[in-house]
C-alpha cells in the first residue's frame, strides 16, 4: 500500500477492534485514523484537525449508527463542502435495511457493505473493501 490513510469512523470498541485487525490480517498497512463518533469525524476535517488543509483520507470507512452526530448527518456534512464532496466514502455497517440503503447512496456514498457477524467473513469483507479503494480505485482529483 501507499501509505494514504484511512478514516474509520465506528463507536463500537468491538467493531473497531475486528476491523483493525481485518486490515491487518489483510497486509493494509495504511495508516488507519479513528473517530468514535460522528461529531469527532466531521471535526477530524475542520481546521487543525488531522484531515485539513491538504491532507485527506483516502477512503471512509463509515458506520450509520453513532452518537452525537448519525453517519448520514456525517456523510451530509463531507458531500457539503467542496473539499470533500468527492471523497471516497464506504458504509460499513450492521443494517441491512432498505431504508438505511436508499438513504446513504441519497445522502452521497460510493458503497453501501454489511459488516458480516463471523469474523472470518468480516476479515475477507474488509481485505476486498481495503484492496479495492486503496490499489484499483483512481481517486478524483484534490480540491482546494
Amino acid at each position: 500500500m501507499d501509505g494514504r490513510s484511512i478514516l474509520l469512523v465506528e463507536d463500537s470498541a468491538k467493531d473497531e477492534t475486528l476491523v483493525l485487525r481485518s486490515l491487518e490480517r489483510a497486509d493494509i498497512s495504511n495508516e488507519i485514523v479513528v473517530a468514535r463518533d460522528g461529531a469527532e469525524a466531521v471535526e477530524f476535517f475542520s481546521e487543525g484537525g488531522p484531515f485539513s488543509k491538504d491532507r485527506l483520507p483516502a477512503v471512509v470507512l463509515l458506520d450509520l449508527k453513532l452518537p452525537k452526530l448519525s453517519g448520514l448527518e456525517v456523510l451530509e456534512r463531507l458531500r457539503a463542502e467542496r473539499r470533500t464532496k468527492l471523497l471516497p466514502v464506504v458504509v460499513l455497517t450492521s443494517s441491512d435495511d432498505e431504508g438505511d440503503i436508499d438513504r446513504s447512496y441519497e445522502h452521497g456514498a460510493n458503497s453501501y457493505v454489511r459488516k458480516p457477524v463471523n469474523m472470518d467473513e468480516l476479515s475477507e469483507t474488509v481485505r476486498r473493501v481495503g484492496h479495492y479503494w486503496l490499489t484499483l480505485n483512481i481517486p478524483p482529483p484534490r480540491r482546494e
